[in-house]
């Protein structure tokens, strides 16, 4: 099953990063000072993901990537690079169907 997992990172901030079902990070988040926000961050993320628009494709000097932005323009979310647009595509595919499902779990 699709997961957020929440910790805290060597900076002391709070960061979420989506895993599908297979394990993999399919969206992973910028630095949060707050649990709050990092949790307000997922929210984000489960609503804005129901929108293909709110997803930025970039290309990569070694293929492509997407961030995932909110209503105000302001990016929620990153993925890995991937080597090809289908796969970048996929991982935008898998980021729709599993953010609103995805349970939020605390990690270390």
């Amino acid at each position: 099953m699709a997961k957020f997992e929440v910790y805290v990172d060597k900076a002391g901030e709070h960061r979420f990063r989506l895993k599908a079902g297979n394990g993999q990070i399919i969206l992973a988040s910028e630095g949060y000072s707050s649990k709050d926000g990092c949790m307000n961050g997922i929210e984000s993320v489960k609503e804005n993901s129901q929108d293909d628009g709110r997803f930025e494709r970039k290309e990569t000097a070694t293929g492509c990537k997407f961030t995932l932005k909110a209503r105000n323009g302001q990016a929620i979310g990153e993925s890995e690079v991937y080597t090809s647009d289908a796969a970048c595509e996929n991982g935008i595919d898998s980021v729709m169907k599993n953010a609103p499902i995805a349970e939020i779990v605390e990690v270390d």
